[in-house]
Formats: C-alpha cells, structure tokens, sequence
C-alpha cells in the first residue's frame, strides 16, 4: 500500500513537473543573426552558404548603420540609403519542445518583410511599423537545427516623408507554451468603475487550443508584487472567459504617479496548468469635455503634449528602451505630459516607458491612405520623389488597413498612457477637393492667420458640386472608425484635420470623436461657436507661446500637441541639413532655447534663461520711438518659405562677441520680473506682465562688452533664480558626465555620457565646434556618437564626432558582465576626466 501511495505521488509530481515544462517560455531572439544587403538568391533556403554575412544583433537600422549620402537618397528620409537586405539565424529547438505552440514575434520590421523558417514561407508584412507574428510550430525540426529567414525590401527608400530607418529594427521574440495558451495580446483589462475606495476591474481572456475544460486562476499584483485580488470564477462568451474582480482602495495612474498593477493568468486544461501570462495595466479615469477640457482621474488636466517620430537621434530607428526612457525623462522634465506618436504605430518599448513613467499618449495609426503624400528628394516641398522610389504603404492600404489598425489595438489596449486612437494625420492635402472648397468659400483669406467661416450652408453646396455628391476620404474615415469601435469602446477617436470647416461639411469631423486641429489654433472659438458640442483639440501646433496662450485662455480646449519634442530626421534639405531642429531637444537630447522657452511655461518652478543674437541678424528691433518690432525672415528658397513658421529665432547661447556690437538678449522666464546685469551693472527691470500678450519674451538692447551677462528673477520682489552667460577664452578643459552610473550588466542597458568644454578661467565654452575623441574600456560598448546638429551628416558609429556649441554625446551599451567602465574624451592634447560607470 505505502509503495502504491509513493508511486501514485511520483507520479503526480512528473505529471506536475511536466505540465510545468509546458508553461510559457519567452526567449530574446535578438543575437546571433547574419545579414547582408541587396537580394541574396536563395537565402530563404536552409543550404545557402552565410558565412561572409555580418554577425549583427537585433534591432538594426542599416540605413543609420551604413550613414548618410546626397545622391541616391531622399530628403524626406533624411539623406539615407533604402535597398533590399536579408536576415538568417540558426537556433536549435530540443525534442522536448514536440507538440507545444511555438511562434516568434516582431515588434515592426520596415519594410515589406518575408519570413521564411526551414525553406517555407510563414508570411508578408507591408507596413514597417506594424507588429506581427507567425505560428513556426509546423515547420520545426525538433530535435535539431533550424534556420529563421527574413527578406525586407525598402528599394523604394522615398516611401515616406521623414527618415524610416530600414530592417528589423525593433525586438524580436521567441514564444512556447501549450497547445492551449492564451494568444499573443489575448487578454484585454477594463476598469469601468473608479473609486476611491473601490474599483472593478474586467479581465476578457482568449483561449486558443481549447473549447471547454479550461480554467484561469487569476490574481491582481500591486507594484510591491503584493496580492490585491484574486478570482477562479469566470463566465464564457463567444469563446473568450470573462472575470471580474474587486481592488480596494486603488492606486491610480496618473502623470505624477504612474501606479501599474499585474495580472497573472494562469490557465488549467483539465486541472493541468498549461500556460501562464502577466499582464500590466493601470487603473485610471479619463474624459473630455466639450466645454471644459481634459479630465484624468477626475481632475481638469490641460494636455502639454509633443509630438514625435519614431527615430531616436544617433542610433536612427534601432532604439533599446533605455534611449526612450532616457528622452521621455528629458520631456516629462520640462512639464511635458503628453506625446502624440507621430504618425504611425511606434516602439513596444516606447509605450511601456510611457505607461511606467506617466506619459499620455494619442496612439496614431496613418499618416496617409489610399491616396499618397509627395515626397521630397533634394529639399522640403519639391516634392519631387518619382513612383518608382516613393511608392508605399497607399498602395496596399484597403487591403491591410483593417489588420494593421486592429493589431496596433490589441498590442496596446491595455496600457493607461493611451487615451485616444488616431485614424489619421492631415489626410485632406491627398484629397484636393478639400482645399479647392475650401479656396472658393473663402476667397482671398490669408491661411493661418484668417478665421474662415464654419457654416455648413455655405460649404456643403459648393462642396458637393465639386464632389458630386462622393467623398471617398469620409467614407475611409468612417470605415476606420467602425474597425475601432469593434475592438475598443473606452476611448475616444480623433484625427489631426487641417481643412476642419470642410470636414464638418463632408461628414469627416463625424468620424470622430474629438476633432483634432492642426495649426488652427486661428478657428478654436469659431469652431467651438458652431458645434459646440464637438470636443476639440490641438492635434498639432507650433512651438510658440501664441499656441499655449490660446489653449490655456479656453477651457474647451484641452491642451495642444507642439511640433516636435525631439529633433527628427527627414522633410530635410537641402543637403546637408539631414532633420529638422524645430524641437524642444536637439537629435542628441541636448536641450534647445525653445525647450528653456516652454519648460518656463509648462513647469511651476521658478526659471531664468537667455539667449543673445547679434542686431544685425535678429528679427527683432528696437527703437526709442516704437519700442520693439518684430519681422518674421521668411526661409529662404527654394525652401518652403513657410518653414519658418516652424522654426525659432535665430538666436546663441553664448556671450561672445564684437566690442560694442549691438546684441539683442532675450529673457526666458516665468519669474514676476526679470533685471540684466552686464559686469556688474543693473541695464534695468522688467515685468514679465507687460510682454507676456505678445511673445512672453523680455528682451534688451545691450552693446557687447566681454565679461559676464546675468540674469535675475524675481517673485515677490525677492530673488527666485538667476542665469548667467560669459565671455570665454580657448579650450584648457573637457569635464565629462552621465545619467547613470550604473548600468545593467545585459547587453541592453544604455549611458547618455555628455561632454561640456571650459577655458582656463572655468567658463563654459558654449560655441566651440572641434573634433572630439572618445575612449570607453571595460565591459560596454560606444554605441553611437552625436552633436545634436541638423548639420551633422558624419557617420553616428564613429569613436569621434565634431563639438556642436560646446556640446557631444556618446551613447554607451552595457555587455553582459560585472565591472567598471570607464569612458573618457580627449580634443588633442586634452584630455578630460574618466568617468567611471559601474555593470552590475
């Protein structure tokens, strides 16, 4: 009996064991492949000879990799090759592994990938941006080698209007579980009641592999891995399991507070557990209001939002998610608590960053449709791209719309950063009839700076005349807005419109939810007069105090999207401007004069920042007479001569100059007054009050004298902060910092290492362009190099870079062990401090 007893208990602990064999595994699948460039006959074919290929890890941009050229690229890609490439990896799947679920995951491959594995053909992705995976299961050799083949095909390198990068240049990863499992994006969390004392919280699970017989045990986790909830009891319906459980006394996530909780899923096939998932989501409240704006949580929020693409600076397209924690903390660091992922699907790891640091987000899945945008090749609006490089996603969007913008919801549909879809970005400039109603109606109104009319009589008549009576841009729009509505109910749908009196007219601005208005800041009242029960918002503004002055004077309006956060590449030129530095940081991270400018509106703490521009350039002027004038410089052909509506002011941030030249300085504050001091002596005070209706700028006439220029601010009569800009002499030394030093020894882990540069009486050199070196030993890798200038067309993955203002960044990857880096620059004879960063 005892020995039956002891075999019947073994058995139960293999059987146990061997269920738990087959729970889930997620491996990184991003080392160990080859790569080559230009098409590769065969090398979907397990026999194909690699061995000249490059060993390269996951993710890869080549055309950042293999850096920038003028002929045979783009200006709206930012100067970059496209072309064709191929991936191939070996991994060996064991015995043991028969009869699980397998399939491998691709957080977006650009552009137009085929995925082979063992010969056979698994499938076709168009759309870069898009993430997707294939089941491998049938095609294994289990018990031996198998080979995992990807073509992407990105010869047509115009396809967009800004810089792509090119192959798989996000993560990659290798999924097993049980027959039955929970499918990738399978379980879907609401929190439809809110309290303080009490939420629910819905969990919808899908189950593949079986019909019946199948239990989760589920339970709620705190940020602390504390258990909250927990719950056996679930109802079916259309196939998926439907749970319900109570937390008490929630945490919110907020922007201030991004509380995550954990659901763990473990799913039972006739009382064998078979799989197990976690899932992170927030429990947070948000509305818009026609008529008072944004609510989170039930507080009225004004949304200070950005806008970006989806490259990061040095490293193009292939960031890791240090990078994007790093740039999300320079945003949220001047008051930013919105970005608008411009304008299609971005990073996986972009998104968690966002969830865990308390940034919302406006998740966007086009820039365009089935009628594509022009496309630049020498400079910004020649929009001279041909067919033959420039065609793309458009050509194949009715076919795969609905997939992609389905797929991007269910990647993301859990995460509380996001609060709004967005089915599209200035799609009326591919439908001409938008502007030719537009023009008619109007007449000779002067765009930007008119408010047009949003009469509905006066619009739709001339509209449909033009039309006939069809519009095939509505009937898109409410195509996509149906396809959401079918996966997600709980938020909002918007678009970024720039023709909004022509959209309610066609029936467009009732696609959605929330009109977004892009630089129409001119139409807020007049559009809210005329349907004011439509929520507006801005989708996509100016980096100007005009924009934020016109979203904080209404309450209706809950917020505004600037344009950009970061600098982007791409709707560049002529060469070599590679980007557009229209941006509250620079490609590096370094931050602009505008970012000084908006973290002094968007951020309560008391802050003082100048920045000075020769008279003779400035578009400022003053006189005794008029006071101080304004005259916008237009760009200057053949550039788009509206570009500069884009730009700022030409303006240094250095106090270098000729004796008695005349330098107009200006003031960035939010102090109550502002008083400039030149060597010493008071050149005035000025209240912040009797400037802000105009520019929110106080500004001075000061003829150059070398030494040192200050800055004070006041609140209450008292000092509240204060800056300084001086006079420098040559280089005598290099001082060298970073943002971490620790790093994770895991070959992912990233250090922002910043360089700034001092004359030999200690003052910070602020406009010295000179080659700088880089050294790094120990366990870490340079992963990139970079100034932060438009300019900069040198390649990123050099140990060496040319100063841009005083300023250079080196980029450092951990490896995959323990010890100490250290990183240090050297300009000549100069050497810098080491800096040690230690890999645990």
């Amino acid at each position: 009996m005892k020995n039956s007893i002891y075999i019947l208990l073994l058995s139960i602990f293999a059987f146990a064991s061997c269920a738990k064999e087959n729970a889930r595994t997620t491996e990184d699948f991003n080392f160990n492949w080859k790569f080559a460039l230009g098409e590769q006959a065969q090398a979907d074919q397990v026999s194909f000879d690699d061995s000249e290929w490059d060993a390269i890890r996951l993710p890869h941009d080549w055309s950042n990799l293999t850096g920038y050229q003028k002929e045979n690229t783009a200006a709206s890609t930012g100067f970059v090759e496209g072309g064709m490439g191929w991936y191939r990896k070996s991994f060996h799947v064991p015995s043991s592994d028969k009869g699980k679920a397998i399939w491998i995951e691709f957080d977006g491959v650009f552009c137009n990938s085929e995925v082979y594995l063992n010969g056979k053909k698994l499938g076709f992705r168009p759309n870069g941006y898009a993430s997707f995976s294939y089941d491998l299961s049938e095609h294994l050799n289990f018990g031996a080698d198998n080979l995992i083949a990807v073509k992407v095909d990105h010869s047509n390198y115009a396809d967009t209007r800004w810089y792509t990068g090119s192959g798989i240049y996000r993560d990659v990863k290798l999924v097993k579980t049980s027959k039955v499992h929970i499918p990738q994006w399978g379980v879907r969390i609401l929190t439809p009641e809110v309290n303080a004392e009490k939420t629910t919280v819905n969990i919808q699970t899908e189950i593949a592999g079986a019909e019946s017989d199948v239990e989760i045990e589920l339970e709620i986790l705190d940020a602390n891995n504390k258990l909250v909830a927990s719950n056996t009891e679930s109802t079916i319906e259309n196939g998926k399991l439907n749970q319900q459980l109570s937390v008490t006394n929630p945490q919110l996530w907020d922007i201030e507070a991004a509380h995550l909780y954990t659901a763990k899923l473990v799913v039972k096939h006739k009382g064998v557990v078979v799989d197990e998932v976690e899932q992170k989501f927030g429990i947070r409240t948000f509305r818009f209001d026609s008529n008072k704006g944004f609510y989170l949580n039930g507080k009225n929020l004004k949304i200070k939002g950005v806008n970006i693409h989806h490259d990061a600076g040095a490293v193009g397209a292939a960031a890791v998610k240090g990078i994007w924690e790093y740039r999300v903390g320079k945003l949220k660091s001047i008051g930013v608590n919105a970005i608008r992922m411009a304008h299609n699907p971005h990073a996986a790891i972009l998104m968690d960053v966002c969830d865990e640091q308390g940034m919302l987000v406006m998740n966007e899945f086009f820039d365009e449709w089935h009628i594509p945008k022009g496309k630049s090749v020498n400079y910004l609006g020649d929009e001279a791209a041909s067919d033959e490089i420039s065609t793309g996603y458009s050509e194949v969007f009715h076919e795969w719309s609905e997939r992609d913008l389905k797929t991007l919801i269910a990647r993301d549909f859990n995460r509380p950063s996001v609060i709004m879809w967005s089915i599209g970005n200035e799609i009326e400039w591919t439908f001409p009839y938008y502007s030719q109603t537009y023009s008619e109606v109007e007449g000779k109104i002067h765009e930007y700076k008119d408010t047009p009319t949003y009469d509905t009589t006066k619009i739709k008549p001339v509209f449909d005349r033009i039309t006939g009576g069809i519009d095939s841009l509505s009937i898109v729009a409410h195509q996509l807005s149906k396809w959401v509505k079918e996966e997600d109910t709980s938020r909002p749908i918007i678009c970024g419109s720039v023709r909004p009196t022509v959209a309610f007219a066609s029936g467009y601005a009732d696609a959605v939810d929330v009109l977004g208005l892009n630089y129409r800041a001119i139409d807020y009242d007049a559009a809210h007069a005329a349907f004011p029960e439509k929520c507006f918002l801005g989708s996509e503004n100016w980096v100007a105090y005009s924009e934020w002055k016109a979203c904080i004077e209404r309450d209706f309006i809950p917020g505004i999207f600037v344009w950009t956060g970061f600098a982007y590449r791409g709707e560049a030129g002529p060469w070599p401007r590679k980007g557009l530095d229209i941006s509250l940081f620079d490609f590096a991270g370094f931050k602009t004069p505008r970012g000084h400018f908006f973290e002094c509106l968007w951020k309560p703490e008391p802050k003082v920042y100048m920045v000075t521009t020769p008279a003779s350039k400035s578009e400022f002027s003053y006189s005794e007479k008029n006071g101080w004038k304004f005259d916008i410089q237009l760009t200057a052909a053949p550039v788009w001569d509206k570009l500069r509506l884009w730009e700022w002011y030409k303006v240094k941030e250095h106090w270098n100059y000729n004796e008695q030249e005349k330098i107009v300085v200006q003031t960035y504050t939010n102090c109550e007054e502002a008083e400039l001091f030149l060597n010493g002596k008071s050149l005035g005070k000025q209240a912040l009050a009797d400037v802000e209706n105009e520019d929110n700028i106080i500004k001075w006439l000061v003829p150059f004298q070398k030494g040192e220029l200050k800055v004070v601010g006041y609140n209450n009569g008292k000092i509240a902060n204060e800056y300084i800009l001086a006079s420098t002499g040559k280089l005598a030394r290099i001082e060298i910092e970073s943002d971490k030093n620790e790093l994770k020894a895991n070959n992912y882990d990233v250090a922002h290492v910043s360089v700034k540069l001092f004359d030999d009486a200690d003052k910070e050199i602020k406009d010295l362009d000179t080659n700088i070196k880089f050294v790094v030993n120990g366990e870490a890798e340079l992963l990139a190099v970079d100034n932060g200038w438009e300019m900069n067309v040198d390649s990123h993955i050099l140990n060496n870079v040319k100063t841009h203002k005083g300023k250079a960044l080196a980029i450092i990857r951990s490896l995959d062990k323990q010890g100490v880096v250290t990183v240090s620059a050297s300009i000549g004879d100069i050497k810098s401090n080491e800096y040690q960063i230690e890999l645990k």
